[in-house]
């Protein structure tokens, strides 16, 4: 720092306010310095900043998601990182891969390695392990699952509703013999669809033991064996409801497997790239993904900057897209 200040001609004061993106420095002044920054090739310690502010800050925060693999959760990413970014603030990724006891050890990790906050989507059932980092006030915000037992923000759609909406539109139809099929029900987004998905029967006044439930679906592989099976059966369903993206993956290969994809109606929860050009297109229940990260990332430099607030449960709304499977109408 002292050579970008001799190099700029100013003080290490003002270098220090310039690269931590203080105000009261010319802009003249802070260009000069930024030219010293970029000849010298210097990079601000950040590990030493956090021990001088005074708020304490590494200007680091964490984001935990279900896997870096699913289009959903790299979205995630994208929201949380576009407004970190705005403030200077790094975006430290790991996925749980739907594991309890990975979700315990890498909230421990990020809680030692000193970060501002952490946003997660929790795949764990048990959130005791939480409560003293949130006494502590390690800031947190849930994304895309509801917690259960702590008392902390959250941000996520509108699963339950938009889910009965689906399964309305599939039985407006004419379908009866539903299948949903579901990821494991002790994760908060799958048993939340399963409710809507079920909400929607009884709204309509059918019994629900017409419907076809599948939850334990893993993989897009898993999710093509289950339905050829229940395709298999005397009698099969007429219309599915993929409650997860990687299961409508599967639930599609299934059915252009058999040439069943205009017979059989089929509403994903989640878009897919590419689903507007397959015939027929996918009808999905469309989640603003980037704004769920976007609106995480939002609230909890909010709990940053103006210290401990209420918490909130943020629902931000889906979109229904008709595309062609989720309009097929039930034989007869």
């Amino acid at each position: 720092m002292k050579q970008v200040a001799a190099l700029a001609g100013v003080g290490t004061k003002t270098v220090s306010r310039v690269v931590n993106g203080e105000p009261r420095v010319a802009p003249e002044t802070a260009e000069r310095v930024w030219d010293a920054v970029r000849a010298l090739d210097y990079h601000v310690d950040m590990r030493a900043g956090s021990l001088r502010r005074a708020d304490g800050r590494t200007r680091t925060v964490g984001l935990l998601v279900s896997s870096v693999n699913n289009p959903f959760a790299g979205e995630i990413h994208r929201g949380v990182e576009d407004v970190a970014r705005a403030r200077g603030v790094a975006v430290l990724t790991a996925s749980l891969h739907e594991e309890p006891e990975r979700e315990v050890r890498a909230v421990e990790d990020f809680i030692s390695r000193r970060l501002d906050g952490i946003i997660l989507a929790s795949t764990s059932t048990d959130m005791s392990y939480l409560s003293t980092a949130v006494t502590q006030g390690m800031q947190m915000v849930f994304i895309d699952r509801r917690p259960l037992g702590v008392s902390v923000d959250s941000v996520t759609s509108d699963n339950r509703q938009a889910a009965a909406r689906a399964t309305g539109q599939l039985i407006g139809r004419g379908h009866r013999r539903i299948a949903f099929l579901g990821e494991r029900s002790s994760i908060r987004t799958a048993a939340e669809r399963h409710l809507g998905f079920m909400d929607a029967y009884g709204e309509a006044g059918i019994p629900t033991g017409e419907a076809v439930v599948v939850f334990g679906l893993g993989s897009a592989a898993e999710a093509q064996r289950a339905l050829g099976e229940l395709l298999d059966r005397r009698e099969p369903p007429t219309a599915v409801f993929a409650s997860q993206n990687l299961i409508t993956i599967g639930a599609l290969h299934a059915l252009h497997a058999r040439g069943l994809q205009h017979a059989i109606a089929l509403i994903g929860f989640d878009d897919l790239e590419l689903a507007d050009l397959l015939v027929p297109g996918v009808t999905v229940i469309r989640q603003e993904s980037q704004q769920l990260g976007r609106v995480a990332a939002e609230r909890m430099f909010r709990q940053l900057d103006d210290g401990p607030l209420p918490p909130e449960q943020i629902i931000v709304p889906t979109a229904y897209i008709e595309r062609g499977s989720g309009e097929i109408r039930a034989p007869g």
